[in-house]
C-alpha cells in the first residue's frame, strides 16, 4: 500500500485524468454539466459539487500526504532523538528538567493548541508557495506540519530515553569512556546506532499519527486553504455529505488506508527487529 502511495504521488500528473485544483482544467466536468455526479466509468469516484473529478483530487492530494508524512516525521524524530539521547545519557538534573518539559507537552490539549497556532500562522502568511529548486513548497502546509510535529514528540522521547538509559551502562560504553571518548562521541557513534531499530519503528508510527492529525486539522478548517489535501477535500464536501457522499467517502478512505499501511509497517518492523519475536 505504501509503495502504491509513493508511486501515485510521484506520477500523479499522469495517473489523474484532470489537473489539480487551481488549474482551470480541473473544472472541466463543471463545464460539461457533470458537477455532483455519482461514481461512474467516466468519473470513478464521482464529481464534487464545484465540478472537479474526485478521483483526480485524491490522486493529486497524495503528493501532500507524502510530504506531510516525511517532513513531519523528520522534525518529530529529530526532537525525540535529541531529547531522549541527552536525558537518557546524562540523567540526574538534566534528565529531570527535560522530562518535566516532556510531561508538560504530554498533558497539553495538543489538538486545541495545534488548531490555534495553525490558524494564526496560516493567516499571517502572505505567500502560499515558495519555489525551491523548481519545487513549489506550500508555506501554509509546512507551518502546519511544523506545529503538529512540535506537539507530537513527547511520548516517543520517553521511549528513546528508556533505551538510552539501558545502553549507557553497557560494557562497551564504559570501555569507550575509559579510553577517553567524549559524551558526544558516545551518544552519536555508539548509542544512536544501537537504538536505530527502535527509532525506525517509531518513525513509521509517527508517520501514521502525523498524517491523521494533519487530516483532522484540515478537516476542521484550520489547515492551509491553498493546498487540496485529503483533509481539505473532506472539509469542502462535508456540508453536502447526505447527497454527494462520494466526495467525502473516497478522500476519507484514502486517509484510512494510508494510516493503516503505516501502522502495519510499524508492527511488521517491530516484529522483524525484535530478536525474541523472531525466535
Amino acid at each position: 500500500m505504501l509503495i502504491a502511495l509513493v508511486i501515485i504521488a510521484i506520477f500523479n500528473v499522469y495517473l489523474a485524468p484532470y489537473p489539480a485544483r487551481g488549474d482551470p482544467g480541473a473544472l472541466r466536468p463543471l463545464y460539461e454539466g457533470e458537477a455532483g455526479q455519482p461514481p461512474s466509468w467516466k468519473h470513478w469516484f464521482g464529481t464534487s459539487l464545484i465540478g472537479t473529478d474526485v478521483y483526480s483530487d485524491v490522486v493529486h492530494a497524495s503528493v501532500y500526504t507524502v510530504y506531510v508524512a516525511f517532513l513531519g516525521t523528520i522534525i518529530t524524530m529529530l526532537i525525540c532523538i535529541s531529547v531522549g539521547l541527552v536525558a537518557g545519557y546524562y540523567g540526574r538534573g538534566i534528565d529531570n528538567v527535560l522530562m518535566r518539559i516532556t510531561e508538560v507537552f504530554l498533558v497539553f490539549p495538543s489538538l486545541l493548541l495545534i488548531l490555534v497556532f495553525a490558524r494564526l500562522f496560516t493567516l499571517s502568511n502572505a505567500d502560499p508557495f515558495v519555489d525551491i529548486l523548481g519545487l513549489k513548497i506550500p508555506i501554509g502546509l509546512t507551518l502546519v506540519i511544523f506545529i503538529v510535529s512540535v506537539f507530537q514528540w513527547s511520548s516517543y522521547a520517553r521511549v528513546i530515553r528508556g533505551e538510552v538509559m539501558a545502553l549507557r551502562q553497557s560494557e562497551y560504553i564504559q570501555a569507550s569512556k575509559s579510553l577517553g571518548a567524549s559524551s558526544v562521541t558516545l551518544m552519536i557513534k555508539h548509542i544512536l546506532p544501537n537504538i536505530l531499530p527502535q527509532v525506525i519503528v517509531l518513525s513509521t508510527l509517527t508517520m501514521a499519527g502525523i498524517v491523521l492529525v494533519e487530516a483532522a486539522v484540515s478537516f476542521l478548517g484550520f489547515g492551509d486553504p491553498n493546498t487540496a489535501t485529503w483533509g481539505q477535500l473532506m472539509q469542502s464536501g462535508w456540508e453536502y455529505t447526505s447527497t454527494i457522499w462520494w466526495a467525502e467517502v473516497f478522500p476519507g478512505l484514502a486517509v484510512f488506508f494510508t494510516v493503516l499501511a503505516f501502522n502495519l509497517m510499524g508492527d511488521g518492523l517491530a516484529d522483524a527487529m525484535n530478536p525474541r519475536l523472531r525466535e
